[in-house]
This record gives C-alpha cells, sequence and structure tokens, in this order.
C-alpha cells in the first residue's frame, strides 16, 4: 500500500522512562484508538465490538489463531476494510472512513510483493517515485534507509537473488521510506525458516527502536509475539480475551484459554478449601492433596478453581523434597529429550499428569540421562508459582 505520508517528527525518546509503560497513565493520549468496532461479512462477526488504545512508538502485536479476526482489524487500520461499525482514529485524527492512500499508515504483507524485474534500489524507491519526491532526495533517503536495513551492498541486485531474510528486509525499507506514522505488519516473518525466523525478529525490534515508528504486528506465532511485543492483545472469536505486556499474559493469565494458549500450563480443577492471609488451599478433584497457591483477592470456601502451573516452574527428583510447600508423587510416563531441557510427563495421584520442563544443566557423555520411564519421582513447586483461574 502506497499511502500519503508525511514525516513523525516527534518520536518519543526511549531513555525516557515514562514511555516504557504509557498505557499505565491516565493522563496519557493513545495514538491509535479503537472505539466500538465491530465487522460482519453476511452472517459472520470477524471483529465484535472491540475497543483498544495503542500508544505511539510501541510495538504491538494482534496475536490468535486462524479465524480469529485479527488480519482483518489490520485490515480496517489500513483502510482496506471499513467498519461495521464503530470508529478508528490515528494521532487524533478520525480514519474510520478514510481511503487507505490519505492515511499515515503503510503496509507489509507476509507475500512481501517485490517487484521481481526492479532491483532492491529501485523496489526501495518506488513510493518516493509515484509521489513525485525529487529525485536527489529519493536518492538521500534509499541510501539511508539501505544502510539502516543493512542492504547497501546490495541495492544492484533483485529479489530472486536475494536470501529470504534479505527480502524481508527490503519490504520494510520499502514500507518505512515514508516515513509513516504506522507501520501494519502481517505476517512479516512467516515465510523465514525458524532460525532465520528468530535472527531477524531481533533485527525487527532494533529497527523499530532505532526509528521509534508505531508498529502494528499480526502474528498466530506465540514466540514471536512474546519476542517481540510491548503489549500483546489476545483475540478469539472477534474479540481480546487479554491486553497485556508478554510477562502479565504469561504470568498471571486472566483465563484457561490464555494459560493454554501462551505456552502450556498443568491445570488441576479443584474446590477452594481455605484461605488463609494470601494463601488458598485448593482440594484437587479426585487427587486426594491439596494445593497451596498465593493469591491476593478473597475466593470464598467451595468455589470451584483451577489451579495453572507452567512446566518450567516445577521441579522434579528422586527424594522427596525438604520444605517445599506443593509435593506430588508419581511416575515418570513419557520423556522428550530437547537438547537444552527434557519433558517430562509423572502420573501423579488420582490420574493427573503433570507435565515438566527440565532444564539439562550437565553433559550427559554417555547418553544416560537423570530419569528414566517408569521412575517413581516427586514433583513439587512453590505456592507464588502457580495462579487460580475461575474461568
Amino acid at each position: 500500500m502506497d499511502a500519503h505520508s508525511q514525516p513523525d517528527n516527534s518520536q518519543p525518546d526511549r531513555l525516557d522512562k515514562s514511555f516504557e509503560q504509557p498505557w499505565l497513565d491516565p493522563a496519557a493520549t493513545p495514538f491509535i484508538e479503537v472505539k466500538g468496532v465491530s465487522k460482519s461479512f453476511g452472517n459472520f462477526t470477524a471483529v465484535d465490538n472491540i475497543d483498544l488504545q495503542i500508544f505511539r512508538g510501541e510495538l504491538f502485536v494482534l496475536l490468535g489463531g486462524s479465524g480469529c479476526g485479527k488480519t482483518t482489524l489490520l485490515r480496517m487500520l489500513a483502510g482496506f476494510e471499513m467498519p461495521s461499525s464503530g470508529t478508528l482514529s490515528i494521532d487524533g485524527a478520525d480514519m474510520t472512513t478514510t481511503p487507505p492512500y490519505d492515511r499515515p499508515v503503510n503496509m507489509m504483507f507476509q507475500s512481501y510483493a517485490l517487484f521481481p524485474h526492479m532491483t532492491v534500489e529501485k523496489n526501495v524507491a518506488y513510493g518516493l517515485k509515484r509521489d513525485g519526491v525529487a529525485r536527489a532526495e529519493i536518492a538521500q533517503r534509499v541510501d539511508e534507509m539501505l544502510q539502516m536495513v543493512e542492504l547497501q551492498d546490495f541495492r544492484k541486485r533483485k529479489p530472486n537473488q536475494l536470501s529470504g531474510g534479505q527480502r524481508q528486509r527490503v519490504a520494510l525499507a520499502r514500507a518505512l521510506i515514508k516515513r509513516p506514522k504506522v507501520l501494519l505488519l502481517d505476517e512479516p516473518l512467516g515465510a523465514l525458516d525458524k532460525r532465520l525466523r528468530e535472527q531477524t525478529q531481533f533485527e525487527l525490534m532494533n529497527l523499530q527502536d532505532k526509528l521509534g515508528t508505531t508498529f502494528i504486528v499480526v502474528t498466530h506465532d506465540q514466540e514471536e509475539a512474546m519476542t517481540l511485543a510491548t503489549r500483546i492483545a489476545v483475540m478469539d472469536q472477534g474479540r481480546f480475551r487479554q491486553i497485556g505486556t508478554p510477562a502479565e499474559i504469561y504470568e498471571t493469565p486472566a483465563t484457561k484459554f490464555i494459560a493454554g494458549f501462551i505456552g502450556s500450563a498443568n491445570m488441576l480443577e479443584g474446590t477452594v478449601a481455605s484461605q488463609q492471609g494470601g494463601t488458598v488451599r485448593v482440594d484437587i478433584a479426585g487427587g486426594g492433596f491439596s494445593l497451596q497457591v498465593d493469591h491476593e483477592n478473597e475466593v470464598a470456601t467451595g468455589t470451584v478453581i483451577t489451579v495453572a502451573v507452567r512446566p518450567e516452574k516445577i521441579q522434579v527428583s528422586k527424594q522427596m523434597p525438604e520444605d517445599a510447600e506443593n509435593v506430588m508423587q508419581g511416575t515418570v510416563k513419557e520423556m522428550a529429550y530437547l537438547g537444552r531441557n527434557s519433558t517430562l510427563r509423572v502420573a501423579v495421584q488420582g490420574g493427573h499428569t503433570i507435565e515438566v520442563n527440565s532444564q539439562n544443566q550437565h553433559r550427559s557423555r554417555d547418553g544416560q540421562h537423570q530419569f528414566d520411564w517408569d521412575d517413581q519421582v516427586y514433583v513439587c513447586f512453590p505456592a507464588v508459582s502457580a495462579v487460580l483461574l475461575t474461568s
């Protein structure tokens, strides 16, 4: 998309600590605001009455599975789709019905959409030439952008002479050269292999940090979202299920859906037996045992609740641990050696299975591992490592 964009010269000071979490400041003004937006296609509602505030300079990620509505929302921000109801504003200006070419945004597509007959520098310069920018200014800005994405030595090559990561950087440079206020990225790393994708994630973060441009990224990849984002909005069935920083969403999921969608979690259903101070004791259904969980809010005795704990927060040993707050005895039923860590699935009382991620801290020279199938083990975790979920 070629948008008529103006330079955004009021970028935040990246060293200013107040920028780090402007969403916590009631006086902060949102840069992008979505109010009551819905989008229907016939009888199908793709986006269902959502509200969203994004602040200047964020690298904001829309995360969700296929068909959740994230790409439809991105297309509405770009102007390719118009909301069925609600409003969209960017930098204080109503953009609800503004056509794509009049929005201060640009979009980078998953396919990159490079012109195969043009060189790198001509691809990057294309939008400026269409806008009638002076030749000398085009040359200067192309030079600056190619240096920024480290492609100055590839300027005369054509897309078929570049690697996947290099093509991705050409597309990024072409999208950024017009200095949009907002860059929209639809699965920007989806075409790259795993190793290159991981490397490019950091390149993308560094470039966004250097420019200060507001990025909105759509992805279905949870690890990618966690790596890139200042904040994540998890979407499901056209609605936001939770919005927060990667740490907030991972460590304090709002629902069982979030706990299972972001990473993995052991979820044990039970009933609240008691609460003393900030600790809740939960009797696990069918297990014949209780677990303690740190929880600030009051929960009524008898409430049916779920204890969720991440596999990497659980320790496993062959000896009974001392002074552990939560201990379960069980049998190793499944194992997977993954190099830097091993995954164990331990059958404990009551028919429950606990998944544990154990880091392989010591080198095994003879291929033997610390645990084996059918070993009798203890799994334990502190009360602070689990969360309580009611929905």
